[in-house]
């Protein structure tokens, strides 16, 4: 099987609010970046959606390797998530599993690659976790609400962008 190791990222202003993702994608000497928006949303299902979305793009099972710098993402995938299955999507204190969507579309996923996951300090000097930072946060900004100039009226920015490298 291929061996990808992923990067991935979000962003949210406000929370909740206007959110991006973002996600790097290397094989060999490839690089493939992906990344996107929503207009109301958490940093949390912006965590979620770029581990999703990178998962989604390969397009046979792989070894992955995830690096993320949000413990939410890795903890839940890797700690919490057996016991919310068996629990009915209940968490220890018996509450409704937050982003239950999400994690259920990453649990898929997972079973499809052979996935670790690692986690990075945020903002810590990696190259690769402070590039999907730049593209989540672009991607994010686009969806922002400007003050639209004198005399005319403005236009929202689509939801999602995805770019190739």
């Amino acid at each position: 099987m291929k061996e990808i190791r992923i990067h991935t990222d979000g962003a949210c202003s406000g929370n909740p609010g206007p959110g991006g993702w973002a996600a790097i994608l290397k094989y060999g000497t490839h690089r493939k970046s992906l990344f996107g928006a929503e207009p109301q949303t958490t940093n949390n299902r912006m965590e979620l959606r770029a581990a999703i979305e990178a998962l989604r793009a390969l397009k046979e099972p792989c070894n992955v390797v995830v690096v993320t710098d949000s413990r939410y993402l890795r903890d839940g995938i890797t700690k919490w998530l057996p016991n919310w299955k068996r629990n009915g999507w209940k968490t220890s204190a018996k509450d409704p599993v937050k982003n239950q969507d999400l994690w259920e579309a990453l649990d898929c996923l997972t079973g499809v690659h052979s996935v670790r996951w690692e986690w990075v300090e945020g903002h810590s000097g990696d190259p690769d976790n402070e590039a999907c930072d730049v593209l989540a946060v672009t991607a994010m900004k686009k969806l922002r609400p400007r003050a639209p100039a004198a005399g005319t009226r403005s236009r929202p920015t689509p939801g999602v962008t995805h770019r190739d490298d």
